[in-house]
């Protein structure tokens, strides 16, 4: 057996690595998801008003457009937030490891001695750690954050972008594309297929109970293209 071999065949990820995929892929179903019940509900509204196919496409590219912008805009506002406050707190962890070593060292030292371990191991790995790398040591036992892998916000706009993007095209290919006379029920059973199918994504990926995820995902998209489906017939036979 060669060191770079997992031994006994065990190959199982034990790093954040894991955690932060998992994260990303529910962030892109869930961005997926926004994308088709949104832009699903604004082409159907406009089908019920009318069946011009380029008022469709309009509406329909107008939504996406708008949506994954605004989801992109979000999600770079919110996790650059979030950067901003790691590196405050690896700002702070900095100033009290070189004026207060020693209270820094005890700190650690009961953190690790929280994960289980007995004082006296505790205290060792405390002071093998501070010695390789003080500040990563406490970033990542006190305060969970790995030094050299900040959260990015243009990577989590970029994901929501093309997420939202994936998404919205669905609704508005299937609206635009079939004969006048298919299009609605062609735009509805895509939609719900899809739904179905990142329902089940996001119940897996969160170890939750598939059958109540997808009915409530289906079933919110068959709400929301119904409703804006009534208010566009009703303001087309209004005339608005």
């Amino acid at each position: 057996m060669t060191e770079t071999q997992p031994r006994n065949g065990h190959d199982e990820p034990h790093d954040g690595a894991l955690g932060t995929r998992l994260n990303w892929l529910r962030a892109a179903v869930l961005g997926a998801n926004d994308g088709v019940v949104s832009t699903a509900g604004l082409v159907v509204g406009v089908a019920g008003a009318t069946g011009d196919r380029s008022a469709l496409l309009t509406a329909g590219l107008a939504g996406l457009l708008a949506g994954s912008m605004s989801m992109a805009a979000g999600e770079y506002v919110s996790v650059s937030t979030q950067r901003d406050s790691e590196k405050a707190a690896l700002a702070t962890e900095r100033r009290e490891l070189r004026d207060e070593p020693e209270a820094e060292l005890v700190e650690l030292t009961d953190l690790l001695e929280g994960k289980g371990l007995s004082r006296e191991v505790a205290r060792e790995a405390a002071l093998q750690l501070t010695e390789r790398d003080a500040l990563r040591a406490h970033a990542e036992v006190e305060l969970g954050i790995d030094p050299d892998e900040l959260t990015n916000p243009w990577h989590a706009a970029g994901a929501s972008f093309l997420a939202f993007t994936a998404g919205a095209l669905l609704p508005l290919l299937a609206i635009v594309l079939p004969p006048p006379s298919y299009r609605l029920l062609v735009t509805v059973v895509s939609v719900l297929v899809a739904l179905t199918a990142t329902g089940w994504w996001s119940a897996r990926l969160g170890d939750a109970p598939v059958g109540p995820a997808v009915l409530r995902n289906a079933g919110g998209g068959a709400v929301a293209m119904g409703v804006t489906y009534a208010a566009g017939t009703l303001l087309g036979m209004a005339g608005a």
